[in-house]
């Protein structure tokens, strides 16, 4: 009876040499008469400690990690295909305390299945959801994603029902489903993960938003730099076609619901929903005014809804397991769960799945061990380079969209980079001043002008040259950029630039709190 063992396929334990171990694994088992069954699996996230390669023995998961291509000839002389003890033994994955202590339900498969075995997806619950919602009216479904507290995974936290709901209630031609897989903020890695990890979630998630607003064409917009996302993607729906999940009459319904995957060009601002729609109609991603909405004239005009990767994923198990399942996790209007990504200098980075609630510093320390240096976290930037710089005095704040707001903050991806007590918080204000200047679309001033100014200003302040000055300058640079930006792209540039002098004053070597208005003041708590 041969042995399943499980190596991911996931890139980033592609690029710590998933692959080399996989061969080594599949060589070594040849020459020792070992008869194996070798499964590329996604990854559990626990980056750290990839490649993980996992061995299943009685139905049940054991681990080691992480493992080298030079490792596999020890594992297999320590029998590590009967779970035998092994120096890089970590015994049951299920029990291992950054994976058990989640709430995982958006990631409930990924790091278990094969992510493009349709049959794999069927036996974990895949397409329960769907089935469901084919038995449900239109206003029926709208209800369910409504009553389960759903919100924009991407940033803006808006309720996920009333997008859905404007848009089946408009009347068009033709509408659309887009999913904004644009993921291109700092630290961000969730959406790379489904895409790659478990693409028939995705898929199963934006049919059903077909279902209900009667959209029979979507759109996976990735960015260029996700290529492996890309080819899952595309061989995922080339399977679901050939299994009736997608094409005219899926599963029998009477339903048509057609998905395609393009690639974005590599512009941060594509991010924003109205320059996406700009680039997916082959123009040049600039942002659009508002109104009109997308909901109501989006993609060639029609009605469009426009979710971020994780806000779909999300529906499936909302369907399959009723909303009210799904709404008991979280708190106050943040309902369901968040994937949370540790990054930057920090012990233990990956992807962690929590109810909205858990506070920073838990998440901090108790899943991410502190900084990898060993040195103390001065400083934590949540929700992409656009984020507020929190001070250790903030982190006891919860994980919630209303808690952060109040502190002048913004979870937005989910997000989170850790420095530690050597970051100059001066260079990382310029830093954001500078990510504006280069990535803005340059259609409003305040952003585009504005952030080119306050990358000036800033190194007049590094320089030494009138610092109080140019801190008051870059303080009514980011009001006007805060209050006169036509999106979120200049609007949110002021964040971590206030945070970052209001929280760490030391840093800009002036008594900056001094200057400013109170618009910007409040903003940055």
């Amino acid at each position: 009876m041969s042995v399943k063992i499980f190596v991911p396929r996931d890139s980033t334990a592609i690029a710590l040499g998933a692959n080399e171990v996989a061969k080594a694994i599949t060589a070594h088992a040849k020459a020792k008469g070992v008869e194996i069954s070798l499964v590329r699996n996604g990854s559990r996230g626990m980056f750290w400690l990839e490649p993980l390669v996992e061995v299943e023995i009685n139905g049940e998961r054991h681990a080691y990690g992480p493992v080298t291509e030079d490792d596999v000839k020890s594992l297999f002389d320590a029998n590590f295909t009967q779970a035998g003890q092994h120096a890089l033994s970590l015994g049951k994955t299920e029990q291992i305390p950054f994976l058990k202590n989640q709430e995982r339900l958006t990631f409930a498969r990924i790091g278990i299945t094969d992510p493009v075995s349709i049959d794999d997806y069927v036996a974990h619950e895949g397409y329960v959801g769907l089935k469901n919602a084919l038995g449900l009216t239109q206003e029926q479904i709208v209800q369910q994603v409504t009553d389960s507290g759903l919100r924009g995974r991407g940033g803006a936290a808006f309720p996920t029902g009333i997008k859905w709901n404007t848009v089946r209630a408009t009347t068009g031609s033709q509408k659309y489903i887009v999913c904004n897989a644009d993921e291109g903020d700092s630290g961000t890695f969730s959406d790379r993960m489904v895409m790659e990890d478990d693409p028939f979630m995705l898929i199963e998630g934006m049919t059903i938003a077909g279902l209900a607003v009667g959209a029979t064409k979507g759109y996976i917009y990735v960015r260029s730099e996700y290529p492996h996302a890309i080819d899952v993607l595309n061989e995922a729906i080339l399977i679901a076609e050939k299994n009736n999940y997608l094409g005219s009459n899926v599963l029998g319904s009477g339903h048509a619901f057609h998905l395609e995957v393009r690639v974005g060009a590599g512009s941060y601002v594509c991010g924003e929903e109205t320059a996406l729609l700009e680039s997916l109609e082959g123009r040049r991603g600039i942002v659009r005014a508002k109104p009109p909405l997308p909901a109501i004239s989006g993609l060639f005009g029609k009605p469009t809804v426009i979710n971020n990767v994780i806000s779909l994923a999300s529906v499936p198990i909302i369907f399959s397991r009723g909303a009210e399942f799904y709404r008991d996790y979280g708190m106050g209007r943040s309902r369901g769960t968040l994937p949370i990504q540790l990054a930057g200098n920090i012990k233990h980075g990956g992807l962690v799945e929590k109810a909205f609630g858990i506070s920073l510093r838990e998440m901090l320390y108790d899943f991410g061990g502190g900084t990898r240096s060993g040195r103390e976290i001065r400083a934590v930037q949540v929700g992409g380079p656009l984020g507020a710089y929190l001070p250790q005095s903030q982190f006891d704040t919860p994980l919630d969209y209303e808690a952060f707001l109040a502190i002048g903050g913004t979870l937005g991806h989910g997000g989170i980079v850790v420095f530690d007590d050597t970051v100059d918080m001066l260079k990382q204000a310029r830093y954001a001043m500078e990510f504006c200047a280069v990535e803005s679309c340059g259609k409003c001033t305040p952003c585009r002008i504005g952030s080119t100014r306050g990358v000036e200003a800033l190194d007049k302040v590094i320089a030494g040259e009138e610092r109080e000055q140019q801190i008051h300058l870059v303080r009514d640079l980011c009001d006007v950029m805060l209050n006169g930006s036509l999106c979120a792209m200049g609007g949110m540039t002021p964040f971590p630039v206030l945070s970052a002098m209001n929280h760490f004053p030391e840093d800009f070597g002036a008594d900056n709190k001094q200057a400013g208005s109170k618009n910007t003041a409040k903003e940055a708590a």
